[in-house]
């Protein structure tokens, strides 16, 4: 049986990056996954911490987004490595919510964003779900230790 999340409000709604998991990670106190995500956007500069501090995740992925801002010039290749150390920190902080993912089994874990094709599956379910493989990839990372 495949694992569908999306909204914050879903059975495994702690899989979403805004569910509200906040961890520790390069020093620094982040209140969500999204969080942490979008300020990496803008590595060494005031916006990584102006993003780490607004209030609510849908306020950090927005300024994440903006292309005002000087998006660091290697990201698409530091991305996934990127989510994947968040992802890990959130569900290894956690011990709710990494029982909860180990208790997927082997169940394949997708992100049913309908207008997502790279984190998600979108909405004809041809997306890469990349968050869904890295969900599935930590969860094999916290069941080897």
């Amino acid at each position: 049986m495949t694992i569908y999340f999306y909204h914050t409000r879903d059975q495994y709604a702690c899989f979403s990056n805004f569910s509200p998991h906040g961890f520790i990670l390069d020093d620094l106190y982040w209140s969500t996954s999204e969080h942490y995500f979008q300020a990496q956007k803008f590595i060494d500069t005031h916006h990584l911490e102006a993003i780490r501090l607004v209030k609510t995740p849908r306020d950090a992925a927005k300024m994440g987004r903006q292309r005002t801002r000087p998006l660091r010039s290697d990201w698409e290749k530091v991305k996934d490595d990127i989510m994947r150390k968040a992802v890990l920190c959130k569900f290894s902080t956690h011990i709710d919510i990494k029982e909860i993912l180990l208790s997927t089994g082997d169940e394949e874990i997708v992100e049913n964003s309908p207008i997502d094709f790279y984190w998600g599956c979108g909405s004809d379910g041809s997306g890469k779900n990349m968050l869904g493989q890295i969900l599935m990839e930590v969860r094999e990372i916290i069941r080897l230790n």
